[in-house]
């Protein structure tokens, strides 16, 4: 009997490790930034729509930093989905 529990047990704890270290940095990045603290940079697609690029002072294709539009403030609003 402790052969098969030992055979059974192996095989979880791998499970059981493997999810934590693949799933790990998913949940730290899925918190919030606390308030106060500074938001860090991400890239963002240059929008298709020449109106909407005009409006956020951007030009060309590809990605973008919040710091590349040229706007005296730029207000940035989070949206929870869960």
């Amino acid at each position: 009997m402790a052969k098969g529990v030992k055979e059974l047990l192996i095989p979880l704890l791998f499970m059981l490790v493997l999810f934590a270290l693949v799933h790990y940095p998913v949940f730290a990045a899925s918190k919030p930034p606390a308030k106060g603290t500074v938001l860090p940079q991400f890239q963002l697609k240059v929008p298709e729509d020449s109106k909407a690029k005009d409006y956020l002072g951007l030009s060309g294709r590809g990605e973008f930093t919040v710091s590349g539009i040229k706007a005296q403030v730029v207000i940035i609003q989070l949206f929870s989905r869960y």
